[in-house]
């Protein structure tokens, strides 16, 4: 099966990519932006591994604002 390239797609194709993208940059630097500024006794687990984890897409940014922030 050959790849397809950006310019093959339809531009409902396009769309969806960039959306999805787009939402997924935006889930990423929530999370991130939050991790460093939430201390420490109120993130689950260590920060630092949280912190890789948020680049473990989609999954990552979605686990740590659902699971990993203590909300006060």
């Amino acid at each position: 099966m050959d790849k397809k390239k950006w310019d093959d797609l339809s531009d409902r194709q396009k769309t969806a990519i960039l959306v999805a993208a787009s939402v997924e940059l935006a889930l990423t630097a929530t999370a991130l932006v939050d991790l460093a500024r939430r201390p420490r006794e109120l993130v689950r687990g260590r920060k630092a591994l949280w912190l890789l984890g948020c680049f473990v897409q989609p999954v990552g940014p979605i686990a740590y604002l659902t699971i990993g922030a203590r909300r006060s």
